[in-house]
């Protein structure tokens, strides 16, 4: 069985592979004062949990976002799959040509999510993983890594909205009745649910103009469906593309050694 794990600076998301079948998957709050041994014990828990037995893990592969976490749930993999997982970095076998200034720069999330989503759909695409940040990448139809966009996440700027206007109170990220909304719980609502709509869709239809070719428009992050459901641009869904791009960069690289 191959475990898979993407370490985002909210979430931590597990997953367990047989073959090409995601067999179960599981999301954890990213707690950085967990130690190799909690998380080792977090992870045969709850493969327990759903009647998968830890023994059988033969591989892994990991992406982290969060680079003080790396060694110590790479520690933590190590003692469960008795072999070090593919840590995605500089080095590893991606079959996509990076065309940032500099590739180290570029995200390993964002780099194994441009992966799935081609091997998925062989066309040019964007991106857009609505996590922590909200970041928009472009890949050619020749299967490049072009760049993309970042902007803050729509937790994040809940946060500091609550933080730093004394008489905002903190709210839900739900969607309110109106966008024209007439009290101050939904008005905050209707700002963010709306306006980040408004933001993706205002990039991605720049994005299109700069690409110049026709493109297909994917979400994946926790909160892509809500914001879905009211974009005008984004035509499909996933919010576990990243651990198949995991799994698809494991294949790869297990093949090329």
């Amino acid at each position: 069985m191959l475990l898979v794990c993407d370490i985002g600076n909210t979430n931590t998301v597990f997953g367990a592979y047989e073959g090409r079948r995601l067999v179960d998957h599981w999301r954890v709050s990213t707690e950085r004062k967990r130690t190799s041994e909690e998380w080792a014990l977090l992870i045969v828990e709850l493969m327990r949990m759903s009647g998968l037995a830890s023994e059988t893990v033969g591989s892994a592969a990991l992406a982290s976002v969060v680079p003080p976490l790396t060694p110590v749930v790479t520690r933590a993999i190590e003692r469960i799959a008795r072999t070090a997982p593919l840590v995605i970095g500089p080095g590893v076998k991606t079959g996509m040509p990076i065309l940032y200034e500099n590739p180290k720069e570029v995200g390993a999330d964002r780099i194994v999510n441009a992966v799935a989503g081609y091997e998925r759909h062989h066309q040019a695409l964007i991106i857009v993983d609505l996590g922590t940040a909200t970041t928009l990448d472009c890949i050619s139809e020749r299967g490049e890594y072009l760049g993309g966009a970042i902007a803050p996440g729509i937790a994040i700027s809940m946060d500091a909205l609550f933080h730093h206007a004394a008489k905002l109170p903190r709210v839900d990220f739900a969607q309110p009745h109106n966008v024209i909304a007439r009290n101050t719980v939904e008005s905050i609502q209707a700002g963010i649910f709306y306006g980040y709509s408004a933001l993706v869709d205002g990039l991605v239809e720049r994005m299109r103009d700069e690409m110049q070719v026709p493109v297909r428009v994917i979400a994946t992050g926790g909160l892509a469906p809500l914001v879905a459901k009211v974009s005008r641009t984004i035509q499909e869904v996933d919010d576990l593309l990243t651990l198949d791009g995991l799994r698809i960069l494991f294949e790869r690289n297990a093949a090329a050694s």
